[in-house]
């Protein structure tokens, strides 16, 4: 059982007056899947090419059971990069196998590798085909064995749902938590945001370079902002204009849905819908990850405000 952690500590990067990375600091835990979102350009590929070693940090750290990542530990992660690195020419068992023995693994040992999780990802019957001739959800699975192969003790996966239907989404989910499962911390990327939310133990959000919302889903979630629906047949429009603290975002059919800002009593809330008639249904409703994610990339950040 593998019970170390992945931390990224204070790593920062330029590229001449471009900001790449401004103190980006996470860990990813043992046993644990992390999602790490983010919109395009926001930094998550700089980051996971930092920790691969594929790119050197301006300042900053990461380590891997508390002692800087060398060489010699790179060979224990597992990476699945956004751009397909796989050889198109060669077939799909004779890459795996190749891809476990830089790794340091034995012919032997690699071959049995390369087919078990051929097998395990439903590419089996794909194994002496040439990797272009595969449909990209095939070679998706490809490389996500070519991470998988050498037994990794980190995994770290940019975008590793893309492209796949939702069979593959399932069969590769099952994986990961498997891994997860056996002690092994996962960090990946995705815009699929309900995939993360229903996957991940934790969650970081990166916006333009730097992490802005970091915890579990369920944690982020509850400090969005509250909404309330209210089902009373008989309000009519306008019913709950004027409440302080209370914007109305939407009603039709009977049903009012309200956002409420900090410090908002929702009691009011309540007496006024009932003054209208009966209540049906008086709940509470937490943002979406999606949501939380749109709203936390669309804010102003420290400096904007400032000016």
């Amino acid at each position: 059982m593998v019970d170390a952690r992945l931390e990224i500590d204070a790593v920062s990067k330029r590229y001449g007056d471009v900001v790449a990375l401004q103190d980006m600091t996470f860990d990813v835990r043992a046993g644990e899947l992390f999602g790490f979102v983010g919109s395009n350009g926001a930094g998550k590929t700089t980051t996971m090419r930092i920790v691969l070693g594929v790119l050197a940090a301006d300042s900053g750290q990461v380590r891997w059971d508390a002692e800087p990542i060398t060489a010699d530990t790179r060979r224990r992660i597992g990476y699945m990069p956004e751009e397909r690195g796989l050889y198109p020419k060669m077939k799909v068992g004779e890459q795996l196998t190749y891809l476990a023995e830089l790794h340091g693994m034995p012919r032997g040992v690699a071959q049995t590798a390369a087919l078990q999780w051929a097998e395990e990802l439903g590419i089996a019957g794909r194994f002496g085909d040439e990797v272009q001739k595969l449909s990209l959800g095939n070679q998706q699975r490809v490389q996500l064995a070519a991470a998988l192969v050498h037994d990794p003790g980190i995994l770290v996966l940019d975008e590793p749902f893309s492209g796949l239907d939702p069979v593959a989404v399932d069969v590769m989910s099952e994986v990961l938590r498997r891994k997860a499962q056996q002690g092994i911390p996962v960090v990946f990327s995705s815009h699929q945001l309900d995939l993360v939310e229903r996957l991940c133990d934790r969650v970081g959000i990166v916006r333009s370079g730097q992490m802005v919302a970091c915890g579990p889903v369920d944690e982020l979630r509850d400090t969005g902002t509250a909404r309330l629906s209210v089902l009373a047949p008989d309000a009519p429009a306008g019913w709950a204009d004027g409440l302080p603290g209370v914007t109305v975002l939407d009603q039709q059919h009977g049903r009012t849905t309200l956002s409420l800002a900090t410090g908002a009593d929702d009691q009011a809330v309540l007496a006024a819908a009932l003054a209208t008639g009966p209540v049906h249904e008086f709940a509470r409703q937490r943002p979406s990850l999606t949501e939380l994610f749109r709203n936390v990339v669309s804010a102003p950040t420290a400096e904007e405000a400032a000016s």
